[in-house]
């Protein structure tokens, strides 16, 4: 890869922007098209087909994010590439990220590529306990995960990878009642993602426990009861319960 000025590069070069966390409205207003605000950051797929149009598009991507001195995480298949943006120091999406998500879009466009939300997600678990404070070192310990104080819509702490390749955990105040589920999965998606999840879920045989809190998160349950949320950043003022 180089890094020197390119059409590719010279095109999109600019100040980097001031380090303050934006909030989900303020994500939104930006107009990102096919990227989707997921929790601490902003992620979307490009479809490339093949391998060699995949690597051509990371190589302009990293001229771009060399020069503005703020780089993604990249995950480059065989048939697309992913791509994930975020502020580590803030831990969150700041307006440099936002410069360098209109950056890749325009790096993309002049590729012949497209940005896509459809199948953009992002996993994190919850444990339902009465005893968040005891068994939260064991998770640690066991995952090889680290605590990050107050995520972004988290309760309390969260336990994170540095490496992020595996899902956040979070906890969650419970009653003791039995039986009960302990272990519940959130999917964050964009919000145009949803009504399509639900219906297919709902096809599945699964039903709607609950919407009350949509369309910050709905609760849905298996056929057997097993629940889960579905999650967005919208009109969100804590984490599912």
């Amino acid at each position: 890869m180089t890094t020197g000025s390119g059409p590719l590069v010279d095109r999109f070069l600019g100040d980097y922007g001031h380090m303050t966390k934006l909030d989900g409205r303020q994500i939104a207003a930006e107009k990102l098209d096919g990227w989707v605000h997921l929790p601490g950051g902003l992620q979307t797929r490009i479809e490339t087909q093949d391998f060699g149009t995949g690597l051509t598009l990371v190589n302009a991507i990293g001229e771009v994010a060399e020069q503005m001195n703020h780089h993604p995480d990249v995950t480059l298949r065989y048939p697309a590439v992913d791509i994930r943006l975020t502020s580590h120091d803030v831990g969150g999406v700041t307006s440099r990220d936002v410069r360098l998500a209109r950056a890749i879009s325009s790096v993309a466009s002049a590729l012949g590529l497209r940005l896509s939300v459809a199948g953009v997600s992002r996993l994190e678990w919850a444990l339902d306990s009465p005893e968040q404070q005891a068994v939260r070192p064991f998770w640690a310990a066991v995952l090889g995960l680290e605590t990050r104080f107050g995520g972004e819509y988290a309760v309390g702490d969260d336990l994170t990878d540095p490496a992020e390749q595996l899902p956040a955990v979070w906890f969650q105040q419970s009653g003791r009642e039995e039986p009960r589920q302990r272990w519940h999965p959130d999917v964050w998606i964009d919000p145009s993602e949803v009504r399509s999840r639900i219906d297919a879920a709902v096809a599945a045989g699964g039903t709607v426990v609950s919407d009350a809190e949509a369309p910050a998160f709905w609760v849905l349950a298996d056929p057997e009861g097993n629940r889960m949320c579905l999650c967005t950043w919208e009109d969100r003022s804590g984490p599912p319960s």
